[in-house]
């Protein structure tokens, strides 16, 4: 038998040969160096979310791994062994690759700048290393948040100040989901695709493209435990879930595998303030903006109860930041409980 007659479908290999770095490429419609460096930087991504669910998936078997390491990081939180590995393997990935010149991330104070590579790497990478890491011991999923934003001016005082504008200015978002397959999920722009990791092949390969989040899902995914801090509207809208039928609670306490839910269910995220944090407890530049930006190009919606989270302009690089996510409908339905609530105190 020839090669000719052996008669695979051409979707079939189609598929296969749909590799992340070539899909970047095809969204860019592109092949020069500004399309071959984000090609790159995609690339790169892949790699750090491979060394990590490789790790991930040895955890339990390996010593120093789990577990926490007696530190805090910015946000005063417990440092885990697999937050302090992740965010150094994508330090490491990115340290010679030419690509990045300077890496901001939700573990530590001050950006890591790479001054070897900013002449030629004006980009900028802002990420989560990992979401949810509390359930790393307890072998439940987990995540990596990441943005890419281009360098404005020279940053000459090492202050990042030109990362502190709106969500709008992403170039690309996206997050990898680490569970039973490993999925990464990203856009540049123009519709959120998603990609599992074939370990046979140890690449990225096309499993859904221009993925839409339903107008209106079931779901609500939040944690109750907070219910008595809540503001007053947020206990309202819970209230009213409980006695509607068609609504499901879901929730599992790692950001990225909630919103993967959502993206692909339909439904809303929330993550709102409490009395004791008023601004609630995740990242703006690195968790909120980036998941926003995914969201709102499959066709959802997303803001902090109030206002729409790319337009939040950060004051300092940690900034939190409530957060309302998931189907235009189920967020408008959570906001119209704000509005309808500040309505009534001023009248």
């Amino acid at each position: 038998m020839t090669v000719s007659e052996i008669n695979i479908p051409d979707s079939l290999l189609d598929r296969d040969c749909t590799t992340l770095s070539r899909h970047v490429l095809q969204q860019l419609n592109s092949f020069g160096a500004d399309a071959q460096d984000l090609s790159a930087i995609m690339n790169r991504i892949a790699l750090a979310g491979k060394l990590i669910a490789r790790r991930l998936s040895r955890a339990g078997l390996m010593a120093d791994v789990l577990g926490f390491t007696g530190e805090t990081n910015v946000q005063g939180e417990s440092v885990k062994k697999m937050d302090v590995f992740a965010n150094d393997v994508f330090i490491s990935v990115f340290k010679q690759s030419g690509l990045v010149c300077r890496l901001a991330s939700e573990e530590m104070e001050n950006p890591y700048y790479i001054p070897e590579n900013c002449p030629i790497g004006r980009y900028t990478l802002l990420y989560d290393p990992i979401d949810g890491s509390s359930n790393v011991d307890i072998n439940l999923n987990v995540g990596s948040i990441f943005a890419i934003r281009q360098q404005q001016g020279e940053d000459l005082d090492g202050s990042a100040s030109d990362l502190l504008t709106n969500g709008d200015q992403q170039i690309a978002a996206g997050y990898i989901l680490y569970g039973p397959s490993t999925i990464l999920v990203y856009s540049l722009g123009s519709g959120v695709h998603s990609f599992i990791l074939d370990p046979s092949l140890g690449e990225f390969i096309l499993a859904q493209e221009n993925i839409r989040i339903p107008d209106h899902g079931p779901i609500y995914s939040t944690n109750e435990g907070n219910f008595w801090q809540w503001d007053e509207p947020l206990r309202d809208y819970t209230r009213y879930v409980h006695r509607h039928e068609g609504y499901t609670a879901r929730y599992s306490g790692a950001l990225v595998g909630d919103i993967h839910r959502i993206l692909m269910q339909g439904g809303v995220f929330l993550y709102p303030g409490t009395e004791k944090n008023p601004d609630g407890k995740l990242r703006l530049l690195y968790e909120t903006a980036p998941l926003g930006f995914l969201v709102e190009q499959a066709g959802g919606r997303a803001s902090d109860g109030q206002k729409r989270l790319l337009d939040l302009i950060p004051a300092k690089l940690h900034q939190r930041t409530p957060a309302i996510i998931g189907s235009v409908e189920d967020v408008k339905l959570v906001e119209s409980f704000i509005s309808d609530h500040k309505q009534r105190q001023s009248s």
